[in-house]
This record gives structure tokens, C-alpha cells and sequence, in this order.
């Protein structure tokens, strides 16, 4: 076990475990430092993909995009594995943490850690953690989104660790094994900021700018639906995919406008990214914004015009497209 761990909370659980797992092996990398160096910000409205009989909406990339791609991008290695022995997995996790003393990151679902709170419990295959020792039969664990350390019984993480569905982790665990000295962050961080720019720009209708519009563009027919309970159904499902899968839409902005102001450090055009920034934080608070409404809607039926709360999210979309249009200069 390792006698000393600091536990940090984050944002976000898979930017906030990479930070804390390349800044205990050597490499200081904050949260925003993670999550916009990986390109991960982003927007994704696909109606034919559902999710509890509802369309899929993604405010960031998809799960593992930032363990994937923190090595490409800094030259790093990781050591990355899934099992198909539940047996094995338990076994080389103890021995990872009790013998060699690692700090580890584990993806769970958040459905089966008794530690989360119930309300805060729902089938999503993509949480991560950190593991960093072992007590009897109950793991230690450093969760992200949680203000203090937690412990697990072996037989509780297991279930989240091979738990069935969408995004299933099959026992996904990884930790850095090697780090290079000399990083040329100028150069990563403006590849990292183009191509997240161009991601944004897509001419693909259902992503980025052009899929926050269609979504508008969903929620204003949903004016002309008589099923109440699908229309509530439907603003508590944007809130959900929004508010707790996406760590909230305005979070991972301010997350991104966090990244770009840190960037300004490494040589990179101020003036551009000041601009870029801010506008990027309007975005987040207009997207929380946007929630709010969802949820007054879906409270009182009565109340619910689709236009007006259409007309929140293309204010977001329209500030995101004038920012991703001035760092795809940068």
C-alpha cells in the first residue's frame, strides 16, 4: 500500500485519475491540463443510438479517450489491460497495490459502489477510480468525484469492474509506466487545441456546433407531442446525460476554458485564447442554464416551451462555433 497518497477532488473522474496518476509518477498535469490536451471537449446528438429508449447526447468524447490518448500526445507509456478472468484480475489488482505499492486507475460502473450515494446510482460502465492499497478484503480507494478517500469490498468492485452493458469495463485497469523527461508542451498543446477546434467545426450535422442545433431543433418538436410523459422523460434525460454522465455539459467547459487559460503559459497566442476562454465559460454557464430550464419543464408539464428553452442551447452553440472559430487559428 502506498503510505502516502494525496486524494484530490476533481471535475471529472477520468481527467481527474490521469492527473493524479501522471503527477504520482513524476509529471505534474493538472485536471484542465488532461482533458484539453486530449481534445476531449465536445458534442454528440446521434437520435438513431439510444440509451434507455432515449437519443445518445455526449458533451465530451467517449470513455478512455483521455487514457487513450495522453500517451500518444506526451510520449508516454501506460500499461493497459482487460480480463476475462474475474480471478486473475483480482489477483494481479492485489498484488499491484499490496506488493509493488502502484497507484492504479480502475473503469467501474457506478451502479455497483455501495460508497455512492443512491440517487447518484445508474448503469454507466465508464467510472473511473484509483485504487491505492488494500485492507483485508476491502480496497482503498481514491474516488475522483468524492471529497475524501473510500474503502470497497473485493466482492463490491468486482461487480463493478465486470459489470455487463454499454461500455462494459471487463476489469479495465492502467498506470503509467513510463515517463519522458523533456516535453514540448508549446507544440502538443497547439495540435491538441487545433484538432479539438476542427472537431468542434464539423460539417458532420450530428456533432459539435452543427449537434447542438440539431438537439435545439429536436427540443421545438417535441412541442407538438401530446405524451407528457415522453416529453418529461425526455428533458430528464438531457439533464442526466448532461448533469451527472457529463459531469455537467457546462462543466467540461469549464474545464476547457480552464485548459486555455493554463496554455497561455507555453508561448501560445494570449489574446486569442483570452477571447477563446471566456467565451467558452458563457457557454458553460448558458448550458446550466439550459439544464435548469429542462428541469422546471419536467416539473411543471404546463410550464414547458420548447422554443425558449431551444433558444438557451443555440446561444450556447452560437458562442462555442465564434470560440473554436478563433483557436482553429491559433
Amino acid at each position: 500500500m502506498i503510505n502516502e497518497f494525496t486524494h484530490s477532488q476533481f471535475a471529472h473522474c477520468e481527467s481527474g485519475v490521469v492527473s493524479t496518476l501522471l503527477s504520482h509518477y513524476g509529471l505534474k498535469v493538472s485536471e484542465p491540463m488532461a482533458f484539453g490536451m486530449t481534445s476531449t471537449l465536445s458534442f454528440v446528438f446521434l437520435p438513431i443510438i439510444k440509451l434507455n429508449n432515449m437519443p445518445l447526447i455526449a458533451y465530451r468524447d467517449l470513455p478512455k479517450n483521455i487514457v487513450k490518448n495522453i500517451e500518444k500526445i506526451l510520449g508516454i507509456k501506460v500499461f493497459k489491460k482487460q480480463y476475462k478472468d474475474i480471478l486473475e484480475a483480482n489477483i494481479e489488482l492485489t498484488r499491484l497495490v499490496e506488493e509493488e505499492n502502484k497507484l492504479v486507475g480502475l473503469q467501474t460502473s457506478v451502479f455497483y459502489l455501495p460508497y455512492m450515494p443512491e440517487n447518484m446510482r445508474f448503469h454507466f460502465n465508464a467510472h473511473n477510480l484509483l485504487v491505492y492499497g488494500k485492507d483485508g478484503k476491502n480496497f482503498k480507494i481514491s474516488d475522483p468525484v468524492f471529497e475524501d478517500v473510500v474503502e470497497c469490498s473485493e466482492k463490491d468492485l468486482t461487480k463493478a469492474r465486470f459489470a455487463k452493458g454499454v461500455f462494459a469495463p471487463k476489469g479495465f485497469i492502467y498506470y503509467p509506466t513510463y515517463i519522458p523527461k523533456n516535453i514540448d508542451f508549446s507544440v502538443i498543446l497547439r495540435k491538441s487545441i487545433k484538432k479539438n477546434a476542427k472537431s468542434m467545426l464539423t460539417p458532420f450535422p450530428y456533432a459539435g456546433i452543427k449537434g447542438m442545433k440539431k438537439l435545439a431543433k429536436a427540443i421545438e418538436k417535441l412541442q407538438n407531442k401530446k405524451d407528457e410523459r415522453y416529453i418529461k422523460n425526455y428533458l430528464t434525460h438531457i439533464v442526466r446525460m448532461q448533469e451527472e454522465i457529463g459531469t455537467g455539459g457546462g462543466g467540461f467547459r469549464f474545464l476547457y476554458a480552464a485548459f486555455l487559460q493554463e496554455s497561455k503559459e507555453f508561448g501560445l497566442d494570449n489574446k486569442k485564447l483570452q477571447k477563446a476562454s471566456e467565451l467558452i465559460v458563457e457557454s458553460g454557464d448558458t448550458l446550466r442554464l439550459f439544464a435548469l430550464k429542462c428541469v422546471e419543464s419536467a416539473k411543471k408539464i404546463e410550464k414547458f416551451n420548447a422554443k425558449e428553452i431551444s433558444e438557451v442551447l443555440i446561444k450556447a452553440s452560437t458562442l462555442e462555433e465564434e470560440a473554436f472559430k478563433i483557436l482553429k487559428t491559433i
